[in-house]
């Protein structure tokens, strides 16, 4: 998944501003630049469903 399909499941780019406490000019950098490390671990404590079903997507792929 990339920053910016997890950025829209985690409920786009204002959403993520709020929750990171951050601008959306930043978030919005984020979907070309990357998620920081630090805000991505904060993303996967407070959003933790949308990682999960990620990882329960790409299982039935591989299956």
């Amino acid at each position: 998944m990339t920053d910016s399909e997890i950025i829209d499941k985690c409920g786009g780019t204002s959403t993520v501003a709020e929750l990171c406490e951050v601008t959306t000019g930043a978030v919005s950098q984020w979907r070309d630049n990357g998620i920081p490390r630090a805000r991505l671990m904060f993303l996967k404590a407070v959003r933790p469903e949308v990682f999960t079903e990620v990882a329960a997507t790409e299982h039935q792929a591989a299956a």
